[in-house]
């Protein structure tokens, strides 16, 4: 019986070592963030006059940047998306960095 004592306060023990440090719960999700209107959107594709920029302006086809998903706010949904795009392009290019080594 000792000894099973003595094995579990030894796992539980190691096992502290893999914890984090305890996080904080913040009462409000926005409190430090400047949240991205459909504006600010526009005013930033407008002001983009590189080659590109220049004879788009701010694209929208599907009006994506109007809705809300999962009961975010439009603001939240913008900026999910930024946060998702920048995810899904760093992967992306993780993969051709694969891609191109595996073909040496």
């Amino acid at each position: 019986m000792a000894f099973r004592a003595l094995v579990l306060a030894l796992a539980l023990g190691c096992a502290a070592a893999f914890m984090g440090a305890p996080v904080t719960q913040r009462t409000s999700r926005a409190a430090g963030l400047k949240m991205t209107t459909q504006e600010e959107l526009a005013e930033l594709a407008e002001s983009n006059r590189d080659a590109l920029g220049a004879g788009l302006g701010f694209w929208d086809p599907l009006g994506i940047s109007k809705l809300s998903f999962w009961t975010l706010s439009n603001e939240e949904t913008i900026g999910y998306l930024r946060h998702a795009e920048i995810k899904h392009g760093r992967v992306a290019m993780a993969a051709f960095l694969g891609f191109c080594v595996q073909s040496l």
